[in-house]
């Protein structure tokens, strides 16, 4: 049996190596100790939080006494600038290796920067008659053209949604911060009124399961969310909006008015799916602790039985596979790598 973080004696994780970690520690040149400061400084910087990142925490993720949980794992790859399959956490998704060609950025070389930011948008792949090359190629220019001014392209709204724990959020963020374009996030958008409406309604603030906040308050907080979104379409200012977007992304009449709106401006939709796997679903909500996930995590088979993994947006949409992480793993170093071109 295997300690795993936060959640006492796990299983042996399948395609675990714990002894890679040593082994990268060691081609680093670095002791438990020096290794434990400075995954406390790249987890600083990616604003990850790891508990305590002490020698003898690290001494038993290399040992293979303790699986390292979420956090841990993207300062790792961090630390190690490695992903989670060449640091023995599993095995590789299909296609995750997969190598390519980097473009030319005319005003400066080719870079470890540049790659990073590649290797991250290849995990964006065609949902459902989506041109996922050209859309990434676009994401690349917008990051380029923020540094000779410019962009050739029409304005563009990009839902990205998924389930809870799907790490919707974190590539959300990593779009805003290659494009420089706006996020517009669910949470902390509508959070606070939320609240206030449940309460004064005879719920909990916290309820995201009840037809109270189904029936009442959720219509009221997409509404509000997408009145922001309609703020930056009226003034052509491109928007990366994040929510879960579960109910809106599978009705065609609700998607279908707000392509027409957006095109009616000038502005184009780029819906984004974030595919991920159940287990990974419930280490994320696990480890990030909201209020707002007590009631799925007390009653984990329950709410399964509400989801479809399945699940994909019934217009043409593009998909991130985020499953095991891999996605969010390769965003957190690209963005890494954007922020060293910047000190």
């Amino acid at each position: 049996m295997v300690q795993t973080e936060g959640h006492g004696v796990g299983r042996q994780r399948a395609g675990w190596r714990p002894d890679r970690l040593r082994e990268h520690r060691e081609a680093h040149g670095l002791t438990l100790e020096e290794a434990g400061e400075r995954l406390r400084v790249v987890a600083e910087q990616a604003r990850v939080t790891v508990p305590a990142a002490n020698p003898q925490t690290l001494s038993m993720h290399e040992t293979g006494e303790s699986y390292p949980g979420p956090p841990y794992r993207r300062a790792y790859c961090l630390l190690y600038r490695a992903t989670e399959p060449s640091l023995g956490f599993r095995p590789a998704l299909p296609g995750e290796e997969t190598q390519f060609e980097v473009t030319p950025l005319p005003e400066q070389r080719n870079g470890s920067h540049v790659i990073a930011v590649e290797r991250a948008l290849t995990r964006i792949s065609d949902g459902d008659g989506f041109d996922s090359f050209g859309w990434q190629q676009r994401v690349m220019e917008a990051w380029k053209r923020r540094r000779t001014g410019g962009d050739p392209h029409r304005p563009c709204v990009v839902l990205v949604g998924g389930y809870a724990g799907s790490g919707k959020t974190e590539f959300a963020r990593f779009l805003t911060q290659l494009t420089g374009w706006p996020l517009v996030d669910k949470d902390p958008l509508t959070r606070p009124l939320v609240e206030l409406l449940l309460t004064s309604l005879g719920s909990q603030p916290h309820d995201r399961h009840t037809e109270i906040y189904r029936d009442r308050v959720r219509p009221a907080e997409y509404a509000a969310l997408m009145q922001a979104v309609y703020s930056n379409v009226s003034c052509q200012i491109s928007t990366v909006v994040t929510a879960p977007f579960i109910a809106e992304l599978t009705n065609e009449e609700w998607m279908q008015r707000l392509i027409n709106r957006c095109s009616a401006q000038g502005v184009d939709v780029a819906p984004i799916w974030v595919r991920c796997d159940v287990e990974s679903m419930h280490e994320y909500i696990s480890h990030r602790g909201a209020a707002r996930d007590a009631w799925k995590l007390e009653r984990w088979d329950e709410y399964l039985a509400t989801i479809d993994v399945a699940l994909r947006p019934v217009v043409p949409h593009l998909v991130v596979d985020n499953r095991l992480g891999s996605a969010i793993s390769l965003a957190d170093q690209a963005r890494q790598a954007i922020g060293a071109m910047s000190v």
